[in-house]
């Protein structure tokens, strides 16, 4: 009662009772942490062990990951309950408890903690360790911005953030939101209409990358190995042409040669002359053909797939030997090789203009993407653009121009694509108003480009088709062969889900179809009496093209309806 104890004021006893507490409190949690890590690390030491039990006939699947990736499929499709019982069932955790601790503190946005946690998981390096930390403590810096606390962020910066001493460029990106803080979603913190669960789940995916995978598996890995799978086994069958996209895990996918279209269903007769062009509308509801009969006709493709003419243009006074649908399918441009060219309301029948040069024809003609503007390649060696009036707005003429037999527009509407002269296609990049050439050894024929703006096709005169890459520097990848020209202009086309395949008409009455990736020829057919001039892959139908001939004919290919129904 009379101790040196008792002469202290309660208040001061309180004190010392409070500190005392507070510091054996930190003492559990740093021993809590040190026991997390040490389960952390037999853990780690269990799954090297355990990993020499190997599953599956080829000896390639550790039954450690197989069940981990499992159960995190079970907990992501929101089997909670079986993915705890396949845990519990196993003795094999998804996580160790040090880890999900860190996710958890990661979610409820507890930054300091998570650091510390994150320095307490092991088997990490420096250089991740920093540079997970740098990704937490920027996004501490960003919700504290979020919040208004700019004091707070200011501090985090220049305490937290800038002693780690890395990405010194992303630290001054950081302190220029200080100033401006929309610019944080330039960094890619999006602060309007993304709640803050959704943000911290990003961040976790973005350390994720960082972390092992034996620590932390990649979200969804199941999944993603599924994926693979598939794509390797759709890939690798040369007939695939499906509508579905989705592919049977009962079985291994292969699909037969009764999914690309090789029977006739239709022959149409109403050309009184050769059939030189045709080509399918972008929504894969109409076809115009062109004739050495002076006529284009719009033929409507019924949703049972019947084809049947809607209206025939006949304004012309020359073979037709070019077409162009409009982006929206509502305008059909028209021209030929000792002719105008013609737009016509496709609606209607009706012809809406006709652009006319003294003593010049057109080889061919387009749209750009914006479906305001045309292009067409005259025979007088000249490129014209023109409006939807008719108007010229741009011309490429002169003395060194050279031929030009065909062009295109790329889809993104960033190139025209020219022949320029003989045997070299002009690319003309519109954005920076650069231009690059592409050689072949054979003279060209025409040309045609993916929906995608990646890939080229070139029909020589030496019997070859060749496959280009554009995007960036052009590059050859395959050719080609087994189709006869020699003569005259043969067209071919990309088509098919995926536009899988290459098909191109034949100076020898048939129809070649080969498989893009690999150059495999997969069908030849017979059925035209007269060269084939020129093909069309339906864009929305993979299961239909249709092939145009000096036979006066057009036909329609497809599949037995009884595949279909069966599939």
């Amino acid at each position: 009662m009379g101790g040196k104890e008792d002469e202290e004021p309660p208040l001061k006893r309180m004190k010392l009772s409070s500190l005392e507490a507070e510091a054996e409190a930190r003492n559990k949690r740093e021993l809590s942490l040190d026991i997390l890590m040490a389960k952390s690390v037999e853990l780690y030491e269990d799954d090297t062990e355990t990993n020499t039990e190997i599953l599956g006939s080829k000896g390639l699947i550790r039954r450690v990951e197989f069940v981990r990736i499992i159960t995190q499929a079970l907990y992501s499709l929101g089997y909670r309950k079986a993915g705890a019982i396949l845990e519990d069932e196993s003795g094999i955790p998804l996580e160790s408890d040090i880890v999900s601790l860190f996710r958890n503190q990661i979610l409820n946005g507890k930054w300091d903690e998570s650091v510390l946690t994150l320095h307490r998981i092991g088997q990490l390096e420096e250089s991740t360790l920093s540079a997970a930390s740098f990704l937490i403590l920027q996004h501490k810096f960003f919700e504290l911005l979020d919040r208004g606390n700019i004091p707070a962020a200011l501090k985090t910066l220049r305490l937290e953030i800038s002693p780690l001493q890395i990405n010194t460029q992303g630290v001054r990106e950081l302190s220029s939101c200080i100033i401006s803080p929309s610019r944080c979603e330039l960094l890619g913190y999006k602060k309007h209409g993304d709640s803050s669960f959704h943000q911290r789940m990003k961040l976790l995916q973005g350390i994720q990358q960082l972390l092992p995978p034996s620590i932390m598996i990649p979200e969804k890995r199941l999944e993603s190995l599924i994926e693979q799978a598939l794509n390797v086994q759709r890939e690798a069958c040369v007939f695939h042409n499906s509508l579905d996209n989705a592919l049977s895990l009962y079985t291994d996918h292969q699909c037969g040669k009764d999914q690309i279209p090789t029977i006739t269903l239709q022959v149409l007769q109403s050309h009184e002359n050769e059939v030189w062009y045709l080509q399918f509308s972008n929504n894969g509801k109409y076809l115009a053909s062109a004739s050495k009969d002076c006529t284009t006709i719009i033929w409507e493709v019924t949703e049972n797939g019947v084809v049947s003419m809607k209206c025939r243009l006949a304004e012309h006074c020359k073979p037709v030997s070019f077409v162009a649908w409009s982006p929206d399918d509502k305008l059909l441009l028209t021209c030929g090789i000792e002719e105008f060219v013609k737009l016509w309301n496709v609606d209607t029948g009706d012809c809406k203009w006709t652009y006319d040069k003294a003593s010049s024809g057109f080889t061919s003609c387009g749209w750009f993407p914006d479906g305001t503007r045309v292009i067409c390649g005259g025979v007088d060696k000249c490129i014209y653009i023109l409006d939807l009036e008719g108007k010229e707005l741009d011309s490429w003429k002169g003395q060194r121009m050279p031929k030009i037999s065909d062009l295109a527009v790329t889809c993104d509407g960033k190139q025209i694509i020219s022949t320029c002269g003989e045997k070299e296609i002009m690319i003309y990049n519109l954005d920076t108003k650069t231009e690059r050439l592409i050689e072949e050894d054979k003279s060209i024929t025409s040309l045609c480009v993916s929906k995608d703006s990646r890939f080229l096709l070139v029909n020589l005169a030496n019997q070859e088709i060749h496959l280009w890459d554009i995007t960036a520097n052009s590059k050859l990848l395959l050719k080609y062969e087994g189709h006869k020209q020699g003569r005259y202009v043969i067209r071919s086309c990309f088509g098919g889900s995926d536009y899988a395949f290459v098909v191109s008409g034949s100076e020898d009455s048939q129809v070649y179809i080969w498989h893009r990736g690999n150059g495999q020829l997969l069908a030849v057919l017979p059925g035209h009496s007269g060269t084939v001039n020129c093909v069309s892959w339906n864009p929305v139908n993979p299961h239909m093209f249709a092939s145009a001939s000096d036979d006066y004919t057009v036909r329609i290919w497809g599949v037995d309806k009884n595949i279909l129904k069966s599939g």
